[in-house]
């Protein structure tokens, strides 16, 4: 009743009210809602290791003094092909494109622990792109702490931006030949072609070179030098075909380096979203913490454990139906869901040996739902075969 009643009331607006909607992209399980979570210093967007765990576009409201930044969760950037795989909602390949069209900046998320992916933008991404120039983006490299040798970073980076960031040549060299036996602690030049126009506190392109090498994980050795001057680039349109030859896009304005998982640099990148807002009006009441409802978190979260649990694709025929929602006597809430599977076996590996698994997602869940409610929460799972 409380998060309606928030969701309805007008604004609390302050007397310069700034705002900035944010559109977090990547491929499925980049670490978007983690990172969405750790911005909000609450957990109230799903986190799984398996692919498009966030099936629906919820927004999280973060407020600060006079500003107020509203992110965009969306599902990974995906096709119809993989959609029709994961059994996925036809909402989730038009989402986020949606949110695109909302967006005043656009955070391009990217693992780069896995070493299939982290060289190349998955051309969703680049499409995705390449629809909205005019919107500014920055590249997030995620996971940094995973990447042992340092080093890749900067080739990772050239490749992502097509060597130019913020309208600047981006030149990357070695101090001497590395090789696969090469340690992290390889000194290494970044030259940029010009300076960048207008920097910001923290910003790990910037004038402030240690505090860039400490948030990227590279080494303290590492030279980042500036040098020369270069016409900046305007963003054009590109058709199919430039975009087949691109592995990157060239139009970033800004590279942050991250440990999502473990809150890594992400108050430097959100000092630079706060710094990026622009005078307008607040869509929501500053205690707002997200658009969805209790039972939507709840669900999610729920989700998010059976996946975690369950092989493969069992985990995407599941459907959750919430049978009980009640206040107790003593603030704590009691909820009651049934978790209908379509087959026998589905079932029996759901329950697990001993009811092992059922328990550990339902006492997991509950923990979580406790850090998102802030009150006591007894949890009960069922689970029924559908039909």
């Amino acid at each position: 009743e409380e998060q309606k009643r928030l969701l309805k009331n007008r604004p609390d607006q302050p007397r310069n009210p700034k705002v900035l909607r944010i559109a977090i992209i990547g491929a499925p399980n980049a670490g978007k809602s983690t990172l969405s979570n750790q911005l909000l210093g609450r957990k109230v967007f799903p986190v799984s290791k398996k692919v498009h765990t966030t099936r629906c576009k919820a927004r999280g409201v973060i407020t600060h003094e006079d500003t107020q930044l509203i992110i965009l969760d969306t599902p990974g950037l995906t096709n119809p092909l993989k959609a029709k795989r994961h059994n996925l909602d036809e909402a989730m390949l038009t989402d986020p494109w949606d949110s695109m069209k909302h967006a005043d900046l656009v955070l391009v998320l990217v693992d780069v622990s896995d070493h299939w992916t982290r060289n190349s933008l998955s051309k969703e991404v680049l499409k995705c792109l390449s629809q909205f120039p005019h919107i500014p983006s920055v590249l997030v490299l995620n996971k940094v702490d995973i990447l042992k040798k340092k080093f890749l970073l900067l080739e990772i980076v050239a490749d992502l931006t097509e060597g130019i960031v913020n309208g600047k040549k981006l030149e990357v060299k070695s101090a001497f030949k590395q090789d696969s036996s090469s340690s992290a602690k390889s000194p290494v030049q970044t030259t940029w072609a010009s300076p960048p126009k207008s920097k910001v506190p923290g910003s790990p392109c910037g004038q402030e070179e240690n505090h860039a090498q400490e948030g990227s994980g590279l080494d303290k050795n590492s030279d980042v030098r500036v040098a020369g001057t270069e016409e900046a680039h305007v963003p054009k349109h590109y058709g199919p075909k430039d975009l087949k030859d691109m592995k990157g896009w060239p139009h970033f304005q800004e590279i942050f380096m991250l440990a999502a998982l473990h809150g890594e640099e992400v108050d430097t990148l959100k000092r630079y979203l706060l710094m990026q807002a622009k005078p307008g009006p607040w869509e929501f009441h500053s205690d707002v913490l997200t658009n969805q409802s209790p039972q939507e978190i709840c669900d999610n979260i729920i989700r998010e454990k059976i996946l975690e649990y369950l092989p493969l694709e069992v985990p995407y025929g599941v459907t959750q139906v919430t049978e009980i929602w009640e206040e107790g006597k003593c603030g704590e809430l009691l909820i009651v869901q049934s978790l209908l599977v379509p087959r026998e076996s589905h079932k029996r590996m759901l329950i697990g040996r001993g009811g092992k698994v059922i328990s550990r997602i339902a006492q997991e869940a509950g923990q979580d739902l406790m850090n998102a409610f802030l009150c006591d929460v007894r949890l009960k799972l069922k689970v029924e075969v559908k039909g």
